[in-house]
């Protein structure tokens, strides 16, 4: 009488299978919302709301003009926007966290590191979703490019790559909070203070005292500084473009680098 062998599952995952597995759970994330359609509503009610706001509200009263503010607004508008998108890496992944879903996934033959980088991959496509959202209002109020469409795509790739390392501190307090609604705590404390001690929507030199010192180091100015560049090109900006582009990839590699494996970390801790 024979017996049935019973094949060993490996411990260890391939980087391609790990791929893989990281692309089907980033599938699940975004699938959710055809069964869902409201979870889209923070990616697009929040920004269409602040770019009205601050045009019709704020414009006048900044720039002595509506058109003018919202040219000089916009790209700095989509940058503040996409940080905010980043914190629901943070909230879904400790919802998943919360809910028993990790522990799931432990029980399943698949890499450690693939549920983190498929939500991260999934917040990418909605970071695609709303960036096309802020500039399409943009453009419906009157935004124009100052470049050309190779100056956009260029804007929208380093906005996707920030976002990709940001999103790595929105995994880190995701996984270290103890509920979704102490993730979003973190937004108000930390990156509405951040946003706005920049210069996303005025210039530094307008600002007091010793203030534009820390603007004009921010990540944030410097990002929002790069875009300008990229979408306008206006004089401020020409030949100097590369300067806060190259800044702004080694502040996304900095960021990556202390963060991702701090996250995995704490990861490790928790489950």
């Amino acid at each position: 009488m024979t017996t049935a062998t019973i094949p060993e599952v490996s411990p260890r995952v391939g980087p391609v299978e790990g791929l893989r597995q990281s692309l089907t759970l980033a599938w699940r994330t975004v699938v959710q919302v055809r069964h869902n359609p409201w979870e889209m509503s923070d990616f697009s009610i929040q920004p269409i709301m602040f770019v009205l706001l601050f045009t019709y509200v704020f414009g006048g009263a900044i720039a002595g003009s509506t058109s003018d503010y919202l040219t000089f607004m916009l790209p700095g508008m989509v940058v503040m926007n996409m940080l905010f998108v980043t914190l629901y890496v943070g909230q879904g992944l400790n919802t998943d966290l919360t809910k028993g879903v990790f522990d799931r996934l432990r029980s399943l033959p698949v890499a450690r590191w693939a549920p983190l980088a498929g939500r991260i991959a999934a917040d990418q496509v909605k970071q695609a979703w709303s960036i096309v959202l802020v500039l399409g209002v943009g453009m419906l109020l009157g935004f124009r490019l100052g470049t050309s469409v190779a100056g956009l795509l260029g804007a929208v790739v380093l906005l996707l790559v920030f976002a990709l390392a940001f999103s790595w501190v929105a995994v880190l307090v995701g996984v270290v909070a103890k509920d979704p609604e102490r993730v979003q705590i973190f937004g108000f404390t930390a990156l509405f203070p951040l946003t706005f001690v920049s210069n996303v929507f005025v210039p530094a030199e307008t600002m007091p005292g010793w203030l534009p010192a820390f603007v004009n180091v921010n990540p944030i100015s410097i990002l929002a500084d790069a875009c300008r560049g990229l979408m306008l090109g206006e004089p401020t900006y020409t030949g100097a473009v590369a300067a806060p582009v190259i800044q702004s990839l080694v502040w996304a590699g900095a960021i990556l680098a202390v963060f991702a494996p701090l996250s995995v970390w704490a990861l490790k801790r928790r489950v």
